[in-house]
């Protein structure tokens, strides 16, 4: 390489805090812009951030430091790069180069014996993805339809439920429960360049992404339609998709209709999506079915269809084909009867209000599958792990069952969570007999690993404890939380740091850990200053390091971006040695708590509470 094109500056000298100011203010333009329709002014601004040094740095810095993904290669077996190497794949993405296929991997789906299939793109291909979405994101926000969810900053599987609970608090209606057979490998890519309406040179970028194949057991396979599952850009290009759905049910039934001679509003079909599972919610069967048809219509000029063993017509309240409520997210919605009589009980009606109304309430709790998938889980980690140190147990034990507990706590969640806290405490008893089967009895491995005694402060009966230091999380601990609703007329573009900052505190994921310390910060990283935005990857760092004698204490405790996190740990001279920019050794950070709550993993693209 010659001197001319070496950098005059190292990675970590960078000034960090300027580029995101810089880059940021450029995607609030775009927002602004694209919320005005000045769809020049919005091309214009997108191609000065796509050609900005800032925004290339702040890419390859979000999937070599930041991502989940950083240290997953693509067909050229590149990971893990190097502060040089960042450097260089800076001023690569000046000039970007053909894109290289996509390596296929297949990963299993929850529950399930069949496989996703994911595409993962190189290094190189990510970081422009990256870029370009940066670029794309702001426009696309400010278009986005009010009740879509998924793959979107600020919006999560928590304010699509709520959503749904605001439009039947007061109202039993039937639903179409709808999911989309293969959406990422089947959306129809002419259909979609036509619907993003960029400027060329981003629009045969894009193509060259689509087009570029899947790498296979050595065999390449053409990719015609769809998008990769895996790469950075795809869940928003599959959200992009699927825009406009929502307004084509809307207008297809008129607002407001004359009875009598007297003009009266109509309730028209809701739609509310994440990603590509939807429902639609409407008093009148007729209604939801006449939506289904318009819906199959709508999304066959995408190339896609709904998947029938799916997809089904039900109501909230009472039973349609033999069943009532239907399942979202994980979740379990339905309407129950309320009153001295409910239907079913000893022949006797439901009780009505004045008005003849059935009078019901409306119930938000775990679906029967996420809970056996959950328990399923849990009892496989304990059944594999019959010799490893009961503290060690409570280790693996506890992460899983606060986050799954977390997800839950804005639903009616209490009697399902007393529920899992016997059922694992069977298992973990059973776990214990298993160690001792040959030579002691039950009493004895009840008081070796529970506490069996009613005097031990703040312990309980049959707490799972290991001596006086670790004790297993209760599930019944946790407590319920109402979510409140993303304001539909926000977005993390606005510029509103405080509110959104407010939100990454209160999200449900987020444990009371994090949430304490997000408050005593007021949203702001003390490593660089910068609020704390959704989709920030955040690590809890010690002050001063455990290994110079720091605690485990909230004095000791302060929240970092992930590559803040980095710049600190390299500064303490702690973890694995690595190599720097002028070739010298140093020492990169050792991997510590990676926390990231209510967001997309940007590798799978799915909500990371339910994979």
């Amino acid at each position: 390489m010659s001197t001319v094109n070496q950098p005059m500056y190292e990675w970590k000298d960078l000034p960090w805090k300027i580029i995101e100011r810089q880059v940021f203010k450029l995607q609030k333009r775009i927002y602004q812009a694209a919320k005005r329709d000045h769809r020049v002014e919005v091309h214009k601004l997108q191609r000065l951030l796509v050609k900005s040094w800032f925004g290339r740095c702040l890419a390859v810095r979000r999937v070599t430091q930041d991502n989940q993904g950083k240290k997953t290669a693509g067909v050229d077996g590149v990971k893990q790069l190097t502060p040089k190497q960042r450097l260089q794949l800076v001023s690569e993405l000046k000039r970007p180069a053909k894109p290289k296929p996509v390596r296929r991997v297949w990963i299993p789906k929850p529950g399930k014996a069949e496989k996703r299939p994911l595409g993962i793109p190189t290094m190189q291909d990510r970081a422009h993805q990256a870029l370009v979405k940066l670029a794309l994101e702001p426009e696309w926000e400010a278009r986005f339809e009010p009740n879509s969810y998924g793959f979107r900053p600020g919006r999560s599987c928590h304010d699509a439920i709520e959503a749904i609970f605001a439009n039947l608090k007061y109202v039993p209606r039937y639903v179409l429960d709808a999911d989309i057979k293969g959406c990422f490998d089947n959306i129809n890519q002419e259909t979609l360049l036509e619907k993003l309406q960029t400027f060329p040179a981003l629009r045969r970028a894009i193509k060259k992404w689509l087009k570029a194949g899947v790498l296979e057991d050595s065999n390449l396979h053409p990719t015609e339609s769809g998008t990769p599952q895996g790469g950075v850009i795809s869940p928003l290009l599959a959200n992009i998709a699927l825009h406009g759905l929502e307004e084509r049910i809307r207008q297809s039934f008129p607002a407001t209709k004359v009875v009598d001679g007297v003009k009266k509003h109509i309730y028209r079909p809701k739609v509310i999506r994440y990603a590509d599972d939807f429902v639609i919610l409407h008093e009148e069967l007729a209604v939801i079915q006449q939506c289904k048809e318009i819906a199959k219509e709508w999304l066959a000029e995408m190339g896609l269809e709904l998947k029938e063993s799916k997809t089904r017509i039900t109501h909230t309240l009472q039973r349609h084909e033999g069943e009532a409520g239907f399942d979202f997210l994980g979740f379990n919605v339905q309407q129950f009867p309320v009153g001295k009589n409910h239907y079913g009980s000893k022949g006797g009606a439901a009780t009505r209000g004045t008005d003849g109304k059935v009078r019901f309430k409306t119930i938000i709790k775990p679906s029967k599958k996420a809970v056996k998938r959950h328990y399923r889980a849990i009892a496989d980690i304990i059944g594999s792990h019959n010799s490893i140190k009961q503290e060690v147990l409570i280790r693996l034990l506890n992460p899983k069952i606060r986050g799954w507990c977390n997800y839950y706590s804005t639903a009616v969640s209490k009697m399902t969570f007393n529920k899992l806290d016997h059922l694992v405490c069977q298992r973990l008893f059973r776990w214990g007999m298993r160690r001792h089967s040959h030579h002691k009895g039950r009493r004895w491995v009840a008081d070796r690993y529970f506490n069996t005694s009613r005097n031990k402060g703040s312990l309980r009966p049959w707490d799972f404890i290991a001596g006086d230091s670790s004790t297993l999380h209760r599930y019944a601990d946790t407590r319920i939380t109402r979510h409140v609703m993303v304001n539909m007329k926000k977005s993390p573009y606005d510029g509103d740091f405080v509110y959104w900052a407010r939100r990454v505190g209160k999200h449900p994921e987020v444990p009371t850990r994090v949430a304490r310390l997000l408050q005593r910060q007021q949203g702001r990283c003390f490593e660089c200053g910068l609020y704390f935005k959704f989709g920030d990857y955040m690590e809890v760092d010690h002050i001063v390091p455990r290994e110079l004698g720091g605690r485990d204490a909230y004095y000791n405790w302060q929240l970092l971006h992930r590559h803040c996190h980095d710049n600190k740990t390299r500064r303490d001279g702690l973890g694995f040695a690595s190599t720097s920019d002028n070739g010298q050794a140093v020492e990169e950070p050792y991997e510590d708590e990676r926390l990231t709550y209510g967001f997309e993993d940007e590798l799978l693209g799915r909500p990371s509470s339910l994979v």
